[in-house]
């Protein structure tokens, strides 16, 4: 196949890329304009630096490349700067979303994986995400990413030809296991990403935000997947599909959860490192407990997690960032 990837030099993106290119060999294209994404992460296929807004390119691309299946991971994902700067994420997340699906249907690619967030359910009352369960997200993050799913609905049922792979992320950590690629984002917020960069000095501290909430030890708890086993989901979501699948919201997590406090604690074991951790207040919008119901990505897809564990994902986070 001919396989696009936008946002593919980015976090998730590139992790997928890099899966792609030792289980298959299928020609991959990446769209990505390097502004969070960097060039040394795309470790295999073409890479095509543009705008997704930048339409005459990008058809450009679908046309002369003649792409059978797109992976969209191109969009704008820090939660308070969507709040701050709320049309950004309209449209780079909405708007964009839009007219690449419009190309989709205009030149008949039929296969569309897309990259969403469990910031769909908001604050779940028991804590558990679960598809097919009410979605009230509560920034304008989740709300473009629950537009663009709208879409994808919408557009398949217009179009029956046209399945999609509808993915609700939950907190995604670690690197690659191969080493290969990792999270190169500059000024990331991910949880993990910040404890490495302290731990190994990159930073002179860094902050938790509350630690009074009602859970056992007062931080927030999350469902932590390694990055290489969420880009397996993608991957098999595609086989899916090319088997005759139809369109599907899966979760991707593990349906566990670790608290904050755990994840640093267990960092500064495996470091052998104390770091300076700061106490703030809490967050808006910040929940107690997130963490997924995900068996149907199994049963349907036959995705297997190999990673599973916190001290796999934290030593692959670390072991990446004494690289970089």
């Amino acid at each position: 196949m001919n396989i696009l990837i936008t946002g593919g030099a980015g976090y998730i993106g590139s992790h997928v890329l890099n899966l792609l290119s030792k289980q298959t060999d299928h020609n991959l294209y990446i769209y990505d304009n390097l502004s969070t994404g960097r060039k040394e992460s795309v470790v295999a296929g073409e890479l095509i630096q543009a705008d997704l807004e930048d339409l005459e390119t990008l058809e450009h691309v679908i046309t002369s490349k003649s792409i059978d299946a797109v992976f969209h991971f191109a969009g704008s994902i820090v939660v308070p700067e969507s709040v701050s700067n709320p049309l950004k994420y309209y449209k780079n997340n909405t708007l964009n979303t839009l007219n690449l699906i419009d190309l989709c249907i205009k030149h008949k690619i039929n296969r569309f994986i897309f990259s969403s967030t469990a910031a769909v359910y908001g604050i779940p009352a028991d804590g558990v995400g679960r598809v097919g369960d009410p979605t009230f997200p509560i920034n304008p993050y989740g709300s473009t990413k629950l537009m663009t799913e709208q879409m994808l609905q919408d557009v398949g049922a217009a179009h029956p030809d046209f399945k999609f792979i509808i993915l609700r992320y939950f907190n995604v950590a670690g690197a690659a296991v191969d080493g290969s690629v990792g999270q190169c984002t500059p000024n990331a917020t991910h949880l993990l990403k910040i404890a490495c960069q302290t731990a190994l000095g990159k930073r002179e501290k860094m902050q938790i935000f509350g630690d009074d909430y009602d859970t056992p030890d007062g931080t927030c708890i999350r469902d932590y997947i390694h990055v290489d086993d969420l880009a397996q989901a993608h991957i098999d979501g595609l086989n899916y599909l090319n088997g005759g699948g139809t369109s599907e919201i899966f979760n991707v997590g593990y349906g566990k959860g670790s608290s904050v406090k755990e994840v640093l604690e267990a960092t500064k074991s495996i470091i052998g490192n104390v770091f300076n951790v700061e106490v703030g207040d809490r967050r808006d919008g910040d929940a107690p407990k997130i963490i997924s119901e995900a068996h149907e990505i199994s049963k349907k897809t036959g995705w297997t997690p190999k990673n599973d564990n916190l001290q796999v994902i934290i030593k692959t986070a670390i072991d990446w960032e004494r690289r970089l």
